[in-house]
């Protein structure tokens, strides 16, 4: 591991009012696992886009395979070997997953969907991942989509693996297969760059691990030179909590009752959510968790069941009746479902509640000013202005844009599904502290997460599903990831 397979030197790129890389030098060797961490901003997926051809630096250069660069085109990137996973899914919806495998790519003298199907059978089988290739990307649950973008990527023989948070989705089982999947192609000589908010995974993988913030380079180390508490000093520039806020559990009324509940994947589901609790949902793939929230909200169709909101039995068979009972939804896929990229972060904070801004046909300007500067500043989400354009912030942004929109409709009860995914260590303490503010407040929170440690570290309690079933509830006392883990999977 000493032939540095690609450099980068003096790296500067900016954008309107922010330097997002600034002289940022550091190589990669071939055959190591090279972590990059940082707060939401610090630069890390500006990096990648240079490493990747998708932006040009404006100045320093790119030193691929000993030949300089001043920058790569993206066709030149893939070209050399360069294959990059981005946090946001680049399947296309409408074709099958075998499709998008092979997708540009040539496979046999003629077209022919069997060939490709058997082909990605192979690729499949090969690292243990068990879905339908014949089936369309639209069909697919985000875990699903992310395992099939890192087959994708890797069946290209790449050189340089590029992964960007490609955990986020994943529960434990399937990030077990990602492990197995980055052993595997490492120990083919290919290069893995490897950004992730989730530092556990930095020390069970990395060899060496670089450190930026605010677009400059603290560190490069090897990974058993740091421990978990240096590297996070590094990353925010102070000393961070990373225990869970404590708060008094105090539960009043039922707020939430939903009765022999069925449909979009989920059977015969009933549970309650009191007044300031916080219940847990775990759950593996497939368990139906997310479709469990989007029947509740009124995105899916239910085949049956009963839902109570304070006692009265009430009919959501759409979102917008979901909003009308004071029940919010912050998605598991923020820039799919979550929140408006293209607009800015007032339109995204005022939307849901546009009605109540609004003297008759004309939305009051200044109430709608108003609102997102208070959900702005409450969530001190980090923006030159309110007319920002919501794709250009970081994930963790992203993120307190989605829960701002989500709180300025005055919703009661919230869903939150994998609240802190993707997202940086002190962002995520920002929205645990305010889950338990707005549990204190008297909100109701459904919490969704892969995350055990997270799970454990928030609940009041947490209720476990398995292929759609609820396999039973755990009470704080009883909490345990092996008790959770062992529920997940069809045992109660």
């Amino acid at each position: 591991m000493n032939i540095p397979i690609l450099e980068m030197n003096n790296i500067v790129k900016s954008y309107p009012g922010v330097i997002a890389l600034n002289k940022v030098s550091l190589n990669f060797f071939e055959g190591e696992v090279h972590a990059i961490v940082g707060e939401n901003g610090a630069g890390k997926s500006t990096l990648i886009k240079v490493i990747s051809g998708a932006v040009h630096p404006e100045s320093g250069s790119i030193v691929y395979q000993g030949i300089e660069y001043s920058h790569l085109s993206l066709y030149e990137a893939k070209m050399k070997g360069i294959e990059v996973v981005y946090q946001e899914f680049s399947l296309i919806e409408s074709l099958s997953v075998a499709e998008n495998i092979f997708l540009g790519d040539k496979v046999g003298n003629f077209f022919s969907f069997k060939n490709i199907v058997a082909q990605a059978e192979v690729l499949f089988r090969k690292y243990n991942i068990d879905i339908d290739v014949r089936q369309k990307v639209s069909e697919l649950s985000p875990a699903q989509m992310q395992l099939t973008e890192i087959v994708k990527a890797v069946s290209k023989s790449a050189k340089v693996l590029v992964l960007d948070e490609p955990s986020a989705p994943l529960s434990i089982a399937e990030t077990n297969k990602m492990y197995e999947i980055i052993k595997e192609v490492k120990k083919n000589g290919t290069t893995i760059i490897y950004i992730s908010h989730r530092l556990e995974e930095i020390f069970k993988i990395s060899d060496r691990v670089t450190v930026l913030r605010d677009g400059i380079l603290i560190s490069t180390l090897p990974i058993i030179e740091v421990t978990r508490k240096k590297m996070i000093e590094m990353m925010v520039g102070r000393k961070v909590r990373e225990d869970y806020p404590i708060r008094k559990i105090k539960y009043d009324d039922i707020a939430l009752e939903v009765k022999n509940m069925s449909g979009n994947g989920v059977k015969d589901i009933s549970f309650s959510l009191r007044k300031g609790e916080i219940l847990g949902v775990a759950g593996l793939m497939g368990s139906g968790r997310t479709e469990m929230a989007m029947a509740i909200y009124g995105g899916a169709k239910k085949d049956k069941g009963e839902i109570f909101i304070n006692g009265e039995k009430v009919l959501i068979n759409s979102p917008h009746r979901a909003i009308y009972y004071g029940m919010g939804l912050i998605p598991e896929d923020r820039k799919r479902t979550g929140c408006f990229l293209e607009k800015t972060i007032q339109f995204n904070l005022s939307i849901a509640s546009i009605r109540n801004l609004s003297n008759g046909f004309f939305v009051d300007k200044k109430r709608e000013i108003k609102q997102s500067k208070y959900y702005s500043d409450l969530l001190n989400i980090k923006t030159p202005s309110l007319n920002q354009v919501v794709r250009n912030l970081s994930g963790g942004n992203q993120q307190k844009v989605v829960v701002g929109k989500t709180l300025g409709a005055q919703s009661r009860i919230i869903i939150f599904d994998e609240p802190t995914r993707g997202i940086d260590v002190g962002a995520k303490m920002e929205i645990y502290e305010l889950m338990n503010q707005l549990a204190d407040e008297g909100n109701s929170i459904l919490m969704i997460s892969s995350d055990l440690v997270e799970l454990i570290g928030m609940s009041d309690r947490i209720m476990v599903l398995s292929e759609g079933k609820l396999m039973g509830e755990l009470y704080r006392k009883d909490f345990s990831q092996t008790k959770i883990i062992d529920m997940a999977s069809g045992n109660n």
